[in-house]
This record gives structure tokens, sequence and C-alpha cells, in this order.
């Protein structure tokens, strides 16, 4: 080999050596707290990560933390065939800083085998009884009855509607004119809602290996139902989404784990005080892994003016609601023997304090909503405005054995939600 040549082909090493070296940037995490956290939800939009890679990305992005490989769900929330935000979980020690490394994902790079930790599913019942795949999206007329089991042992939707969980608890909404959310107690963190309800011999009511469903909801705001307050003759009405005026229900599945589960269900023809003047709502659920609540955002289009959010949770059982408040969220929350196992239950809604107005009670009195704490919020100015709602069961976890167990988890939970993971 000649010396012009060596010094070519080390010129073209050298070259692409740097040029892989640009191709990978870092991304600073740091933990404000001096506290432990756990399974932290860390999301990357793609516009944030194309201004750090200063370039378009094409592909995926794949994320290292010293030389161990972290697993990243990519999703596509506008179903336009391109994800919009990277999703991965993190854990951090006190005041803890880290430095994980992103890169444009190659065939060379090392795999990752997922463990599933957050799940949604809707299902339809077939003709022989089972229950099939499950579905992107859904949707059920005007009035959609509630299942009448006397009549029918298994119902039309596998647990009559949507369900969603991860390896802490899990939800299900009766996709109905009930329109009310209810809650399954878990003892594992396996995913089990694609079996649960499909036996007709083996009830979800009663205790089991992987749990049951804990709750009793009656006509209450259950477990982060929705409503809206509006101003009606000089006083505020309160509305419950749900019964004849709801019009139709969509369902659209967004995200199906493993890290993370979102999906969206839109009410278009909400005839909300019955005049005829049409509003649209969307709520936008998500879980993610590790954690013991949903977290909520709801947009709301076409309302009177000086409409505002309301949920709730059931107050069948508890004797009375406590509430907490940091410098950024408030929270609401009841702790009692209040499941269908008599158990000892903790509920809570929290919220970022800009959104918050008040937190109230509505007993027997209730007309169409009864037997609720009630917690109401102010829309933005895209009219849109979120919440979590939080569950302890004493059967899930030691912690929730005691008020005291829950009421510093609501506190930690507010600390946390007011301090996010600082990413830089």
């Amino acid at each position: 080999m000649n010396f012009r040549k060596s010094i070519l082909l080390v010129s073209l090493s050298f070259l692409g050596i740097t040029t892989l070296k640009a191709q990978n940037v870092s991304l600073k995490l740091s933990n404000d707290l001096s506290e432990e956290r756990k399974d932290e939800l860390i999301v990357l939009k793609r516009a944030f990560l194309e201004k750090k890679f200063k370039k378009k990305i094409d592909g995926r992005i794949s994320v290292t933390e010293g030389n161990q490989p972290v697993f990243v769900q990519f999703d596509d929330l506008n179903k336009d065939g391109i994800w919009d935000e990277m999703a991965f979980l993190q854990n951090f020690k006190s005041l803890e800083k880290k430095q994980l490394l992103l890169s444009f994902e190659t065939a060379g790079d090392a795999k990752i085998k997922p463990l599933t930790r957050a799940y949604v599913r809707q299902k339809r019942r077939l003709a022989d009884n089972t229950f099939g795949l499950n579905l992107d999206k859904d949707s059920v007329p005007a009035n959609q009855p509630n299942t009448d089991f006397k009549k029918q042992k298994l119902p039309a939707m596998l647990t009559e509607g949507p369900a969603w969980e991860n390896d802490k608890v899990g939800f299900r909404l009766y996709m109905d004119i009930r329109n009310q959310k209810d809650i399954w107690g878990k003892r594992t963190s396996k995913m089990v809602l694609d079996y649960v309800g499909t036996n007709t011999g083996d009830s979800y009511h009663e205790l089991s290996d992987w749990g049951m469903d804990i709750l009793i909801v009656g006509k209450s705001l259950s477990a982060g139902g929705i409503a809206v307050s509006v101003p009606l003759h000089g006083r505020d009405t309160l509305v419950r989404l749900g019964g004849a005026n709801m019009g139709k229900i969509v369902y659209e599945k967004v995200a199906d784990g493993p890290v993370r589960a979102i999906f969206r269900m839109h009410y278009p023809e909400w005839n909300i005080l019955g005049d005829g003047k049409l509003a649209s709502l969307t709520e936008e659920i998500s879980i993610w892994g590790g954690q013991y609540f949903f977290e909520s955002k709801v947009t709301l289009k076409g309302a009177p003016k000086k409409t505002q959010l309301v949920t709730g949770i059931v107050n069948l059982s508890a004797k009375q609601s406590h509430e907490f408040f940091n410098k950024k969220v408030a929270a609401v929350y009841s702790y009692d023997v209040q499941t269908e196992n008599k158990d000892k239950l903790g509920m809570a809604v929290s919220m970022p304090k800009k959104y918050w107005a008040k937190f109230g009670k509505i007993g027997d009195e209730g007309v169409d909503i009864k037997n609720s704490y009630t917690a109401y919020e102010k829309l933005n100015k895209n009219n849109s405005a979120k919440f979590r709602f939080h569950v302890g069961w004493e059967l899930s976890d030691n912690t929730f054995k005691t008020i005291d167990g829950f009421k510093n988890y609501i506190a930690k939970q507010a600390g946390l939600e007011a301090n996010p993971i600082k990413v830089k």
C-alpha cells in the first residue's frame, strides 16, 4: 500500500468515526427532590429530538444508560404513520442526575424483550360467545342501553366497555348510557383484562388470585367520571356526561403499551342542556407502568361560556373527604372500608392547581348525580383541563392498609407531580 492511499484510508476512517459520533447526543435528566422516584415516565417529543440532533429524524432513536439499552416505546398520536413521541421509564435516587445517550437506531442495536406494564383493550362478543380481536376503534349509538344480565350472561362488549390496566391497578368504562368508570383491584403485576369477564362461571365480583372488581358506583361520579357545571339562569347546573343527551360514543385506541397505554373517548354530539345546541368532548386517558393512577385530559368545545369540568369520587361508603394542597397541585381524597370485599380503599383526584376551582360534595339529595365528592376545574384557553385518579387498595399494597399510608402516598405523588423530572 503506497503512502498516499494509506493517508486516504486513515482520513476516511477518521471521517466515519466523527460522523458516527455526530449522530449521538446526550440527554440530561435531573431529579431535584431529595427522595427516590420509581418508574418516572419520560416522554420526548419528535420536535424536541430534532432540535437535539439538529436534523430531521428518519427512523427510530435508541437510548442507552451506561452500557445498558433502555426499552423505548414509540407512539403515533395523530395516526399519520409517523411516531410523534417516544416514552420510557426511569428510576432515580435522591437528587440524582443522569446522562443518557441517544442515537439513531441501527440494525445492529441490542434489542430488549419488553415487559408489558400497561395495556388497553376493547373487545366485542362473537357469535360463539368468545371475544374477538382488540379493536382500534369502536362506537355505540346514542341511548345505548346497559347490559341486562337477567336476559344475557355475557355483554356485547367484554366487561361492558374499554378496560385499561398497568402492573398495579386497572379500570373500565361502561360504554353505554351510564358512562361510569369502575376499578379493578389487582394483586398481580400481570395483564389480566383479556380473560376477566369471559367466563360466566368465574365472577369478577368475587376475590381471585388476580384481584376483583372492587367498586360499587350507584349514581355517583364513580372513579373519575365526567360532568360539567354550566351557568344557567343565574345559578350553576351540574350535568353528567351520560344519559339520553350524551349522544353517540366513539372509542379510539392510541397506544397499547408495553410502557404506556393511551386511548380517547369521543362524545361528538353532547346536547348538554337539552336545548339542541351540541358540544363535543374528548377524554384522553393514559396509564403507565408502576403507578396507582390514570391520567385524564379532557377537551370540551361548543359548551356555554364559563362552563367548568367536574369529576369526582363515589362516596357511598366513605364518611368524609380530605383535601391536600401544595404550591402546584390540589387533591381531594377519601379512605374507608368501601370495596365490594369490605376492604379499605383510598381514592383521590389530583390536578394542577392552575385548573382547580373548588371541591364539593353531593349526597342522596342529588338527582342525576348522587353520593359523590366533587372536583371542579377551570378550562384553559384551549378548552382543556386534566386530572389524575388514584387508587390505593389495601390488598394491592401494605402502604394502603391505613389512612396515614394513603395520605402519605397522596402527599408524595403531589410532590412528584409538582416537580417533574427535568429533561434537557
